[in-house]
């Protein structure tokens, strides 16, 4: 049984992070609540985890996992290495590099890590960019 779930999560967010962080983590759990075909939550003991899963052809996928001390793991190379359409990752790929001006190929993002929300996102805009980016990979990997 997982030691982590939404309430302990988001009290844990609110007691580690700023108020605008938390505003953002609490967006991406309601937008998980509403478009996950499936949510996990953590097991660790210094922080928790939401890891967002949608079932693919190829079964579930996680697309990203949001961590209680306001970091966000977007699993771009994870995704690589499953047997997803190419137009589909290439979409998302596209569209997370134009929301954080930031090059996410192989070479320069080998590794997929987790990167404080308060440096991803610095307006509104770009967390709703984010979201939709996620909706439509979503609904792309459904069909």
């Amino acid at each position: 049984m997982p030691k982590w779930d939404k309430e302990n999560f988001v009290e844990d967010m609110r007691s580690k992070c700023n108020r605008e962080v938390c505003k953002i983590g609490m967006r991406m759990i309601e937008f998980s609540e509403k478009e996950a075909d499936e949510i996990s939550w953590g097991r660790g003991k210094d922080h928790g985890t939401l890891t967002f899963k949608v079932l693919a052809d190829v079964g579930l996928i996680t697309l990203f996992h949001l961590s209680s001390e306001g970091t966000l793991n977007l699993m771009i190379n994870y995704l690589r290495h499953k047997d997803l359409p190419k137009q589909v990752l290439r979409d998302l790929i596209v569209k997370l590099e134009a929301n954080f001006l930031r090059e996410y190929d192989e070479e320069l993002y080998p590794v997929d890590t987790f990167e404080k929300i308060d440096e991803l996102f610095h307006t509104n805009h770009q967390v709703d960019k984010f979201l939709g980016a996620m909706e439509g990979a979503c609904y792309r990997l459904r069909q």
